[in-house]
């Protein structure tokens, strides 16, 4: 395993710690940006409009298209990842319960040359809306600003 820190695995890190807190303030000193949060829905519209609020004030990104086209990006890479490829909740009956992370900053850890990106990571549990008929999930989206 390479010792390169790339923004996906410090957003994995920050999504399913239970030392969150340690963590964040670490990696803001290497100046990254970090907001985790929670959200549960059967509607994939619910959680990419919670994903993109908190990001706009928690100031991860700014209001323009070129940041809100990165973000929006990301968040549909992960859901496609943590609903396996089927971007589709409601409809076939699926919730999700999700903790995510939002995280922009260098791709490489202390590599200012890496550039400026942005990567979500969504982790919980999806299946059935029926109590115990669900399962652990997670995905990634990185996308450059």
């Amino acid at each position: 395993m390479s010792d390169t820190v790339g923004i996906g695995k410090i957003s994995i890190l920050l999504t399913i710690s239970d030392d969150y807190e340690k963590l964040k303030e670490k990696y803001e000193q290497y100046g990254y940006t970090i907001y985790r949060g929670n959200v549960g829905s059967m509607d994939s519209q619910k959680i990419v409009a919670a994903i993109e609020t908190a990001s706009l004030r928690e100031d991860i990104i700014r209001e323009n298209y070129h940041e809100e086209h990165s973000l929006y990006h990301a968040i549909i890479e992960s859901l496609s990842g943590y609903c396996r490829g089927q971007v589709i909740l409601g409809e076939l009956q699926r919730t999700a319960g999700l903790t995510f992370a939002v995280v922009r900053g260098n791709l490489i850890l202390g590599d200012k040359s890496s550039g400026e990106w942005i990567s979500v990571v969504l982790y919980g549990q999806i299946g059935s809306p029926r109590k115990g008929f669900e399962h652990e999930a997670i995905g990634m989206g990185i996308q450059s600003i």
